[in-house]
């Protein structure tokens, strides 16, 4: 008896007991930690597996139906979470195309949309995949369901509607005063020279917009200069779509078709020079002159027609492109060049249509006067030019190789009324 009382009272090894209470706390703390990381994670690459889907199916939409859009998405999920391993994690029903509401972060849905995409994937008894938990178990949820959403939407990028965008360098000169929302940017670097405005508001922009070439003078002559600066890089979708705007242009069917043309069937030219009594409204002229330019006769009014030709186009005085399409199949450096006064859309103050566009495979060399109101120039090379005074409102200029020329001017910007057939969705993340 005197042994059982002396071991009832007895402390010695009490705190290993309760360091024992103290371990399996922890490692019960630390399995829930790990479990949690788990679903973690498995919610994270769910998430990936949304924005992949949903970034491939409105891009795949662009020219494709709805059906094989998502059929798309559903093949671009599977690359990261494949069906042996996940289950059936994305179903068509998952996928819907539809419009995305900025104001109100709402998406409605509508099958017919090229706009906007929204994708939700998940895990889930349901489905048949669930994810599997282990010390979760001890609380009787072994089987948790995630889910995960993506909304991507289409956009038109700002500089690409209004102002000066290249592959190669942008020279934008000296004495230009540039309003409030133009934009100059090159995936390269920009060079600017003396006694330029620039208002705030205004964006140039490049990969490094420390590589920016400026005169010793620097920002002090360059007023706004610095506060318009950013880094920024744009792939030029739209050169990749010549062909096909050739293709639509040429058949006069298709989504880069104008809504002003108004019939099918070609009008058939085959003459050097053309002015305004060749010329059929509301028609597609197909040009073939084997090599040879064709010249746009001086003071021509170009109107509601569409000019497709594999010929350099020569541009005589005082032509004026309204409502209008030129594109040129000819590589050649000097494909679209033109004498003194060529306007670029019509002068209407910003009003809805009235847009011009020219197209070249090749590039562009206007040496005086040339005037935009409205006006895009798409080009795969060069485009160099000398603008009129004050003869900017509203000027889209897209060049893969070198953009130069543009002193003594005023750049004005419209904003609204830049209708254009031409562009080309990009497409980012909403929500």
């Amino acid at each position: 008896m005197r042994r059982l009382t002396r071991f009832r009272g007895e402390d010695r090894g009490s705190m290993t007991v309760l360091s024992l209470y103290f371990l399996a706390g922890i490692l019960a703390v630390s399995a829930f930690a790990v479990d949690f990381a788990y679903l973690l994670a498995a919610r994270n690459q769910l998430q990936v597996a949304a924005d992949a889907a949903g970034h491939a199916a409105l891009y795949y939409r662009e020219r494709n139906g709805a059906d094989a859009s998502k059929l798309k998405a559903i093949e671009v999920a599977s690359y990261s979470m494949p069906q042996s391993s996940y289950g059936t994690v994305l179903r068509a029903d998952d996928i819907q195309f539809g419009h995305w509401s900025y104001a109100n972060r709402t998406f409605t849905v509508d099958e017919s949309s090229l706009e906007a995409v929204r994708v939700r994937p998940g895990r889930s008894e349901a489905r048949g995949n669930p994810v599997t938990a282990y010390l979760f178990r001890i609380m009787d949820r072994k089987l948790w369901d995630l889910t995960a959403q993506a909304v991507f939407v289409t956009f038109d990028p700002h500089c690409l509607r209004e102002g000066f965008v290249a592959e190669g360098v942008v020279d934008i000169q000296s004495n230009n005063g540039y309003e409030k929302g133009f934009c100059v940017h090159s995936n390269d670097h920009v060079s600017v020279n003396s006694n330029n405005t620039f208002e705030a508001g205004t964006v140039v922009s490049m990969p490094d917009s420390t590589e920016i070439d400026l005169p010793r003078s620097g920002f002090a002559t360059n007023e706004g200069l610095k506060a318009a600066l950013r880094n920024g890089y744009y792939r030029l979708r739209v050169l990749n779509q010549l062909e096909q705007m050739h293709e639509d242009l040429y058949w006069a069917s298709g989504r880069f078709l104008p809504s002003y043309i108004e019939s099918a069937v070609p009008v058939i030219y085959t003459g050097k020079k053309i002015d305004g009594s060749a010329l059929v409204e509301g028609r597609v002229h197909r040009v073939s002159c084997s090599g040879n330019s064709l010249t746009v006769e001086p003071g021509t009014r170009v109107s509601k027609v569409v000019i497709v030709t594999d010929c350099a186009v020569k541009f005589g005085n005082g032509v004026v492109l309204e409502d209008s399409v030129i594109f040129s199949r000819s590589e050649d450096i000097k494909s679209i060049t033109a004498a003194e006064g060529l306007q670029i859309g019509k002068d209407d103050n910003c009003a809805e249509g009235g847009g011009a566009q020219i197209i070249t495979y090749g590039g562009m060399d206007v040496p005086a006067a040339m005037e935009f109101y409205g006006g895009k120039v798409i080009a795969r090379k060069d485009v160099q030019f000398a603008a009129n005074a004050g003869g900017i409102e509203g000027a889209s200029i897209i060049s893969g190789g070198v953009i130069s020329g543009t002193s003594n001017m005023q750049m004005g910007f419209c904003g609204t009324g830049m209708e254009d057939p031409f562009s080309v969705p990009y497409f980012r993340l909403a929500y």
